[in-house]
């Protein structure tokens, strides 16, 4: 990943959705926000928390506010990043026309963002982490297991159990958990190497 000093570079070095997020750099700014390059990014910050970034994909131009789901906006702009997706919510954007329509509704989510976290907002917690039966079953099988589950961390947890009950067949289940024993032990998670 390339690194970016400034996001005069960023901007300066992307060809896809540059007229966009060089018009939506121009609202947010408008609206009193600092940018920094964070996660390789544009990352939109007001009195140093992070209040949305920038996140060209292939088919769209992400605007991404960081406690999207504290916000309410006009129905369908804030969608979720994807099925497990607790806090962030985003606006998607496919042209510049598309850019100056939601200017103002940008505007209005900024605004909204910031009230958040003058407020101390919080997004509430993940549920409790309800274990696919084939892992509860390993784990109660071997008490050393189920120490490292536990002492990994709770995303670590959760990326197992949604890797482990994404398969249909329990059998499959069954194989993901064994496949998954010596990492577990080790205390990685599901990405680390």
């Amino acid at each position: 990943m390339k690194k970016y000093a400034n996001v005069d570079a960023f901007l300066a070095s992307t060809t896809r959705w540059h007229d966009e997020s060089a018009q939506l750099r121009a609202t947010l700014l408008a609206c009193g926000l600092g940018e920094a390059i964070k996660w390789g990014k544009p990352c939109y910050t007001h009195d140093g928390a992070n209040i949305a970034i920038l996140q060209p994909m292939k088919n769209f131009l992400s605007l991404m506010f960081f406690k999207g789901a504290l916000l309410e906006g006009p129905a369908g702009v804030l969608q979720e990043q994807g099925a497990n997706s607790r806090s962030a919510r985003r606006v998607c954007f496919t042209s510049v026309a598309q850019v100056a329509e939601l200017d103002s509704t940008v505007r209005d989510l900024v605004r909204k963002a910031i009230a958040v976290e003058r407020a101390g907002s919080k997004v509430p917690g993940p549920p409790a982490l309800v274990l696919v039966e084939e892992l509860r079953k390993r784990l109660a099988e071997d008490p050393a297991l189920e120490a490292a589950f536990e002492r990994l961390t709770p995303g670590r947890q959760r990326e197992y159990n949604l890797y482990i009950s994404g398969a249909k067949q329990a059998k499959t289940r069954t194989a993901r958990v064994e496949q998954h024993v010596d990492r577990i032990l080790a205390g990685k998670g599901f990405r680390d190497r």
